[in-house]
């Protein structure tokens, strides 16, 4: 018979740590930056996170929906997505292999952005 400590503790859930030997998902540090390069009056719409692995690496990939409003959001929002693939995120034993904009489009408020993103487990 085998038996199994998940380790939950809600004090882990909550601060979105590591439970036993599975790195934390990297999302909440992810959006944490991105609104910071977003700038003021920017917020998060959707956000999704699922497992991800290769052959030889895994980790999460990631669907983010921005919206960035105010009379200035289309500036904000080229300036947002100029040189985002080579852009440097500090993220807790993960790295960021691949983020691309996939859709920019005018809203009503501002402009939204849709992105996606791969993070690979930095061992």
């Amino acid at each position: 018979m085998t038996s199994v400590d998940h380790g939950f503790t809600s004090r882990n859930l909550v601060r979105n740590q590591a439970i036993g030997n599975r790195s934390g998902d990297p999302l909440p540090r992810l959006l944490t930056q991105l609104l910071e390069r977003a700038g003021t009056g920017s917020t998060v719409l959707h956000a999704t996170s699922r497992p991800w692995a290769s052959a030889l690496f895994q980790g999460r990939r990631h669907i983010i929906v921005l919206a960035l409003e105010g009379v200035d959001a289309s500036t904000r929002a080229d300036r947002f997505a100029d040189g985002i693939e080579e852009a440097q995120w500090n993220l807790n034993r993960h790295f960021v292999a691949d983020i691309t904009i996939d859709d920019q489009r005018p809203t009503d408020n501002g402009v939204q952005i849709e992105l996606a993103a791969l993070t690979i487990e930095d061992w």
